[in-house]
């Protein structure tokens, strides 16, 4: 007899958590935390949504995401989860830039890009000053019609090489475009540039064990292989949600699965206002990711001087439609060294990311889909080759993710990295107007990129949750007795 993965789950909750990213795991643990009766669902069989984690054997752990976030997360994390979780974030030191422009090394804050501009760009002070002050002052409820592009131009006219220093990795990091509202990057490179770059020490498995361990503590009932199917309204009010074919009820609930699917496949547009849906159809994804993973032998050691995180680019210029293409000609390599994971066994890794389309990759038959897999593959370890000599005789084993791999893990419509761009706020704010108790939290572009903005909206969201149920005091969910 197949499991039962909802045995013994109750038949009605508070709050019920759709998905477990980090933005729905964060919920769950500050409503758990505040007295709720909570319920988080994950379809997958690991916590995490693209926050996660495979093993090869050998000792192998790739991490999918942990690449950089900013000081912002080490605040987050001590006032949401723990101490423990907060101490183990730690600065990334070595970040490098590599392309036909310049090359350079940074620590990534506010004081050494400052230093940059000034020395290697000849960017006078002044004006240095007047872009990290414009930047920083950006807020959501900014006018949106100035682009990314405009905001550059203001400061910096004809200046390509100060905009592909500026940019290229908040695109690496939230997809962003220079045809994007200008809010979308300065919210996003504000925060980066306070204190640098930082990661978690231990790796995301660690990360979510010690989360997993932090929900236990504050109540949570967890539900791996639980695959909501439908949110389901009752004379136009929230009433439950169905579950691997059962229905539990719920107050409130927050949904962590992409906003898209959401609206149209957990609620559907039948029970929403005809002007929302039409909003909501509007909404664009955020791109997707390729990755390859590569292990190094055991004994084989990677000189840390090359760096925490590279920016590696071939192309003459800077065009984020570039950082897109099939060709590709720019690479994010995440070096982790042993001290990356203290507590497991002692390998380097590195991770090559490159931004995609989906519509590449979803229509290949299966032979060609795997000849391109194989391809990335070996396209990437030449390209390495530049800063690991000899990569080839000293790896162990290689292999590569793609838009699929995302959408097939994380049922992500089209595979979709960074949720969606930035007018998904909107709809993902508007949802409890058009249905009472019904919440959105995850990637939405504006909000932040990566995992501080999923943090950070979760935090935000569990506020918006409480404030509902507030007024009447938690009610104790009622056993099953089936």
């Amino acid at each position: 007899m197949p499991k039962d993965f909802l045995a013994g789950v109750q038949d009605q909750y508070d709050v019920v958590v759709i998905g477990s990213g980090l933005a729905g795991l964060t919920s769950a643990n500050i409503l758990g935390r505040a007295g709720y009766s909570v319920l988080l669902l994950e379809q997958h069989y690991k916590l995490g949504g693209l926050a996660t984690w495979f093993k090869r054997p050998g000792g192998h752990v790739f991490d999918i995401s942990l690449h950089g976030f900013p000081y912002g997360m080490l605040k987050s994390c001590r006032r949401y989860w723990s101490q423990e979780i907060a101490d183990a974030i730690v600065p990334l030191k070595n970040i490098r830039f590599d392309n036909p422009m310049f090359s350079l090394r940074t620590t990534y804050n506010r004081e050494d890009f400052q230093r940059l501009l000034s020395e290697q760009f000849a960017i006078a002070p002044q004006v240095i000053e007047e872009f990290f002050k414009t930047v920083r002052g950006m807020n959501f409820y900014d006018d949106q019609s100035l682009t990314t592009r405009q905001l550059f131009d203001r400061f910096f006219p004809g200046r390509e090489d100060v905009i592909r220093l500026l940019m290229e990795p908040i695109t690496y990091a939230n997809g962003s475009t220079l045809e994007d509202p200008a809010i979308t990057y300065g919210i996003v490179f504000s925060n980066f540039m306070s204190k640098g770059v930082y990661t978690f020490q231990g790796g995301t498995d660690y990360l979510i064990q010690l989360m997993k361990q932090e929900l236990e503590k504050n109540g949570v009932d967890i539900r791996i292989r639980s695959s909501a199917e439908r949110i389901h309204l009752q004379n136009g009010a929230l009433h439950s949600v169905e579950v691997n074919g059962r229905k539990i009820r719920a107050r409130t609930v927050v949904s962590n699965a992409n906003l898209r699917a959401t609206v149209f496949k957990l609620v559907g547009e039948e029970n929403l206002d005809p002007s929302f849906v039409d909003q909501a159809r509007e909404v664009r994804l955020n791109n997707s990711s390729t990755q390859v993973f590569m292990a190094f032998k055991p004994d084989e050691r990677i000189d840390e001087s090359t760096g925490d995180l590279l920016f590696s680019s071939t192309a003459s210029k800077f065009r984020t439609e570039l950082l897109l293409s099939r060709d590709i000609t720019s690479r994010t390599y995440s070096f982790y060294y042993p001290r990356t994971r203290p507590q497991g066994r002692e390998r380097c890794l590195v991770v090559s990311s490159t931004n995609a389309n989906y519509e590449d990759w979803v229509d290949l038959p299966t032979e060609e889909y795997e000849a391109s897999k194989a391809d990335l593959v070996e396209t990437t370890l030449d390209a390495l080759e530049k800063y690991v000599p000899r990569v080839r005789e000293r790896i162990v084993h290689a292999e590569a993710a793609t838009p699929l791999t995302f959408r097939h893990y994380t049922q992500h419509i089209d595979g979709a990295s960074f949720g969606t761009k930035f007018e998904g706020l909107a709809i993902s704010r508007g949802l409890p107007e058009q249905v009472k108790g019904l919440y959105h939290a995850g990637s939405v572009g504006i909000i932040m990129s990566g995992w501080l903005g999923a943090i950070n909206y979760g935090v935000i969201v569990a506020n918006d949750v409480d404030a509902l149920l507030t007024p009447a005091a938690p009610v104790p969910a009622s056993k099953n007795t089936s």
